[in-house]
């Protein structure tokens, strides 16, 4: 499995309609080959700015293949519309080889 995470930092007086783009988006990742889940994560205590979107995928092929897509392009278009306003700073973008994952091991053993 792949995991990639974006560390967003969002301006308070934004949280909201950043957290509104994701439960509203068209779910066009969904269809793609390999795509596993999304994750958007709120901090919960207040005290760090960033949210942490999060995709699984089956394989690094799978992601990158969906970030050269058509679906990708057309997915990302809201974006290109959000004001700078709502970021304080750049996203940081980390992707990570799953090593290890406690509910596959559980599923496998079923």
């Amino acid at each position: 499995m792949f995991v990639v995470m974006n560390r967003i930092p969002v301006n308070k007086a934004f949280q909201e309609d950043f957290e509104a783009r994701f439960r509203e988006r068209q779910g066009l990742v969904d269809q793609s080959p390999g795509f596993v889940r999304n994750l958007v994560l709120r901090p919960s205590d207040g005290s760090s700015e960033y949210h942490i979107v999060m995709t699984l995928w089956e394989s690094r092929e799978a992601f990158e293949a969906w970030t050269r897509s058509e679906a990708f392009a057309r997915a990302h278009e809201k974006a290109r519309e959000t004001p700078r306003a709502m970021f304080n700073g750049r996203n940081v973008l980390e992707m990570f080889e799953v090593v290890s994952d406690s509910a596959r091991a559980t599923q496998e053993d079923a």
